[in-house]
């Protein structure tokens, strides 16, 4: 049996989002260049009542990309700190993440502004 530790977060929107890590996988993302990706999956809820699952798309291209224009790879934890951040990004700036937020990419600029905000150069 997996404990997962739920976790809180306020977004700027008004709604408190209560979510937790659900894992990660190999995935296609259809209609981006370089389709092979990771998927990470959220279980996400701003009532306790519905409980619904937001997957967050990081394509190894996008990877490779930051990679190269920084000299060094991007870690697992800097790779997950990073998709996290759009998570928080999805709960601040989309009125109804239940609909709208479900499946969410992060593009390179994204991935730039995420982790500049955490320090990671």
């Amino acid at each position: 049996m997996t404990i997962r530790r739920l976790k809180t977060y306020t977004g700027s929107q008004g709604y408190v989002y209560q979510y937790y890590f659900v894992g990660k996988r190999p995935a296609a993302v259809s209609g981006a260049k370089g389709s092979d990706a990771n998927e990470y999956i959220f279980d996400v809820t701003s009532d306790r009542k519905l409980t619904y699952a937001v997957s967050i798309f990081l394509p190894h291209q996008i990877v490779a990309g930051w990679a190269e224009a920084h000299g060094r790879p991007l870690v697992d934890s800097e790779q997950y700190a990073a998709v996290k951040m759009r998570l928080f990004r999805a709960f601040d700036e989309l009125e109804e993440v239940q609909t709208q937020g479900r499946q969410l990419l992060i593009d390179l600029q994204s991935l730039e502004e995420s982790l500049a905000t955490l320090g990671v150069e």
